[in-house]
C-alpha cells in the first residue's frame, strides 16, 4: 500500500503487507526433470576435478570442484549429472553450473547424519552454509568470535515479500530450535528476532528476544534496523558485521533447526511467487529448480518484453532465462506484464529533489548521479558519500525522470570493488 504525506512535502510511504491470522497452505511445484545448482567458480581453476558428468548422487550428498574446497552445493535430489558448465551472474560472478537429471528412486546421503547429535559451528559451515535461507555461517566462522549479535529477519526487507514472515509464522518450533543451536555452537550473547510491531505477539518462548519495527519500507532493511532497533548508525564503507551483528533470515534459522531434529540437510525452499495479475502465492519447491518450472505449474506465460524479477519490487534484479534456478537465497520470483514494467530512460534529471526528500541516508542523490552517470565513481565517493547508500531503491522509485538511480550505485560499488583486485590493477 502507498501513503503520502498530508501536510509539508510530499513523500511516499510503502507499507510492508501483512498476512492474515489464518495462514495459506504452500503450493508444492512437483521436482522437475533437471534441477541446476550454481556452484562457485574459482577463476584459477576451470575443469572441475571431483565431479564428472555420468557420477551418481544422492540427496542431501555435498558436492565440491575441487579436492580441500570450502565451497559446495548439496544435491537436493538423487540422480546423476547431466552437464557441468560455465554460468556467469550479475556484475559477472562466475558459477559452475551442475545440472542432475532425478532419477526414479530417492536415496539419502547419512553423512550429516552421523555428526549432527554433536552440533558445532564447524560442522554447520560444513553442511549447512547452502541450506535454505543460505545462512550466513562463514560470517560467524570467520569472525573469530566477533560476532556478539545474530538479527533474525522475521520480516522480509523488501515489500510484497512475505517469505520471512510465513516461514517465521508457520515453523514456529524449528526456528525455536534453531536458536537454541545457535547459542550453543556460537559466542554470540543477544539474538534478535525482528518482525513488525503489531505481530510481536506469539513469540514469548523463541529463546531469543522479539522487537518490532515499522511497517513503512525501509525499516526492515539491516542498516535501519541497526539504527531504530540496535541504536547503531554503521558508518559509510563498514558492514553490519564490522559493528558484531550478523543478519540471519528466519529461513535459515529453521534450516539449521530442521537439519540437527532430523539429520537430513533440508533441500526445499520456500518463497514469494507473485503472478502478472498481482496474485501472491507461498511456494515450496527444491532448490535447483527452474523458474520456467514454476510458471508452468502457475499456467503463467511469458512474452517478449516482460520482466521476471527475482527479489522483491524495489530490490530484485531481472533475470533473462526461464532455465534459471531457484537458489538457497531465492525469496521471491515476479512476474511483471510488459505493459505494467517501469522502463528507465535517458531524460535528464530536473532537480526535482524527490530522491532527496525520500533518501533514509540524507545523501544528495540528485548530485551523486550526476557523478555516476559519468563513471566517475572516486569523485561520487569523496564528494556525495556513495559508500553511505543502503541500497533501498527508492531514489529510482520515486524519479519524475526515471533514472536507475539504484543500478547505478549498485555498479559503480561494483567497479570500485573489482578495481582492488590485483588482476583488475595489472590491467
Amino acid at each position: 500500500m502507498i501513503k503520502k504525506a498530508f501536510w509539508g512535502l510530499p513523500t511516499q510511504q510503502i507499507n510492508y503487507e501483512m498476512l492474515p491470522v489464518h495462514l495459506p497452505e504452500t503450493e508444492k511445484i512437483p521436482t522437475p526433470q533437471r534441477i541446476t545448482l550454481l556452484h562457485p567458480k574459482n577463476d584459477t581453476l576451470i575443469v572441475p576435478s571431483t565431479l564428472a558428468i555420468g557420477d551418481a548422487v544422492k540427496t542431501g550428498a555435498k558436492l565440491s570442484l575441487y579436492p580441500d574446497q570450502n565451497d559446495y552445493v548439496i544435491s537436493p535430489v538423487t540422480g546423476k549429472i547431466a552437464s557441468l558448465s560455465p554460468y556467469t551472474g550479475d556484475f559477472g560472478k562466475t558459477y559452475i553450473a551442475v545440472t542432475i537429471t532425478p532419477g526414479a528412486s530417492e536415496i539419502i546421503d547419512d553423512t550429516f547424519k552421523q555428526q549432527a547429535h554433536s552440533p558445532t559451528l564447524e560442522l554447520m559451515s560444513g553442511y549447512l552454509s547452502g541450506a535454505p535461507g543460505n545462512p550466513p555461517l562463514n560470517l560467524l566462522a570467520n569472525s573469530n568470535g566477533g560476532i556478539k549479535t545474530i538479527v533474525i529477519r522475521g520480516l522480509d526487507p523488501d515489500p510484497t515479500v512475505a517469505t520471512s514472515q510465513y516461514i517465521a509464522q508457520s515453523r514456529f518450533n524449528d526456528l525455536a530450535k534453531g536458536i537454541q543451536i545457535l547459542k550453543q555452537v556460537t559466542t554470540v550473547s543477544d539474538i534478535i528476532l525482528i518482525t513488525a510491531g503489531e505481530s510481536m505477539q506469539g513469540y514469548g518462548h523463541i529463546g531469543a528476544q522479539v522487537k518490532g519495527v515499522k511497517p513503512t519500507y525501509p525499516a526492515a532493511l539491516p542498516h535501519m534496523v541497526m539504527k531504530d532497533v540496535l541504536g547503531q548508525v554503521v558508518p559509510a564503507g563498514k558492514a553490519c558485521e564490522d559493528l558484531g551483528v550478523c543478519f540471519f533470515t528466519a529461513e535459515a534459522v529453521i534450516s539449521i533447526g530442521s537439519a540437527f531434529e532430523s539429520g537430513q540437510i533440508p533441500t526445499s525452499k520456500t518463497l514469494t511467487f507473485i503472478k502478472k495479475d498481482g496474485t501472491r502465492n507461498i511456494i515450496e519447491t527444491c532448490i535447483g529448480t527452474p523458474i520456467g518450472d514454476i510458471l508452468d505449474a502457475f499456467g503463467e506465460t511469458v512474452n517478449e518484453f516482460d520482466r521476471i524479477i527475482l527479489g522483491g519490487p524495489m530490490t530484485g534484479s531481472a533475470v533473462y532465462a526461464l532455465e534459471h534456478p531457484v537458489g538457497p537465497d531465492t525469496d521471491s520470483i515476479i512476474v511483471i506484464d510488459r505493459d505494467k514494467a517501469a522502463y528507465a530512460s535517458d531524460y535528464p534529471c530536473i532537480n526535482c529533489g524527490e530522491c532527496v526528500r525520500t533518501c533514509p541516508a540524507k545523501m544528495q542523490v540528485s548530485m551523486l548521479v550526476r557523478f555516476l552517470e559519468a563513471n566517475q565513481y572516486e569523485e561520487a565517493v569523496d564528494s556525495y558519500d556513495l559508500y553511505a547508500c543502503i541500497e533501498c531503491g527508492l531514489c529510482s522509485y520515486v524519479c519524475v525522470s526515471r533514472i536507475p538511480i539504484f543500478q547505478y550505485i549498485k555498479l559503480a560499488k561494483y567497479e570500485l570493488e573489482r578495481a582492488k583486485t590485483p588482476e583488475a590493477a595489472d590491467a
